[in-house]
């Protein structure tokens, strides 16, 4: 299957830290696939990495076959790839629709996405007028989510989407994101893993800015010797 995004052997730093020590990562196109790992494992480090937030300092960053790994944050975005932060970063005095409205790349893609948008996340058309300030914790991460939709990306990378949600909430928002693979690649860093589980075709495993496993989710789901020894759960 081609990928759409490969990362091969990338080293980033923050400040002294060397927070990634050699990652790689490959995205089939059109799949879910999930970065696991425990808390410091550099997950996150790996997403801001790929979008150019914390450029890598060796390796390369290959999306949709173009090297992106020296570009500008901005840049790497313009060429089609969304991401939504792990603690949402709404516009919290701007309402819901200038929220959307802001995420705009080209004069109308609100317009020709909102359709789409509010067919997904139904809450946002309800709550359009009212400020980030009123929303839930899962209607911001709604509206996180759908202002990655507002332009045309090919590729989406999500932080910890199920995160301080309540279970009905984490249940609407899988289904949101199964529905977004339809129309873009996901990747996705999830510390939950029975929603990793249930979410992502594929895995990469990091540990101490490494990844050490890599594979199929559900051959990882029947390991339950990996699972308890990489990510401390049952």
């Amino acid at each position: 299957m081609e990928n759409i995004l490969e990362v091969q052997g990338i080293h980033t730093y923050i400040g002294q830290y060397h927070i990634l020590q050699g990652v790689n990562v490959q995205v089939p196109k059109g799949s879910i696939t999930v970065l696991l790992g425990r808390n410091g494992a550099g997950k996150t480090t790996t997403l801001k990495s790929i979008i150019g937030l914390t450029p890598p300092r060796e390796g390369r960053v290959i999306y949709d076959g173009n090297e992106v790994q020296a570009m500008r944050s901005f840049d790497i975005a313009n060429m089609g790839i969304g991401f939504v932060p792990e603690h949402r970063a709404i516009f919290r005095d701007l309402t819901v629709e200038e929220n959307l409205k802001i995420a705009e790349r080209g004069r109308g893609d609100y317009l020709r996405k909102k359709e789409f948008i509010f067919n997904l996340f139904p809450d946002l058309q309800r709550l359009i007028t009212l400020p980030g300030t009123s929303l839930s914790g899962g209607q911001q991460q709604m509206l996180a989510i759908a202002r990655a939709l507002v332009a045309d990306n090919k590729l989406l990378l999500i932080d910890e989407p199920s995160e301080g949600l309540a279970p009905v909430i984490i249940e609407n928002m899988m289904s949101a994101i199964r529905e977004l693979s339809k129309e873009s690649t996901i990747v996705l860093v999830e510390q939950n893993f029975l929603v990793a589980s249930k979410l992502a075709e594929y895995y990469i495993i990091l540990e101490e800015g490494r990844s050490v496993q890599s594979g199929k989710m559900k051959d990882l789901a029947r390991d339950k010797a990996a699972i308890h020894h990489f990510l401390g759960a049952a």
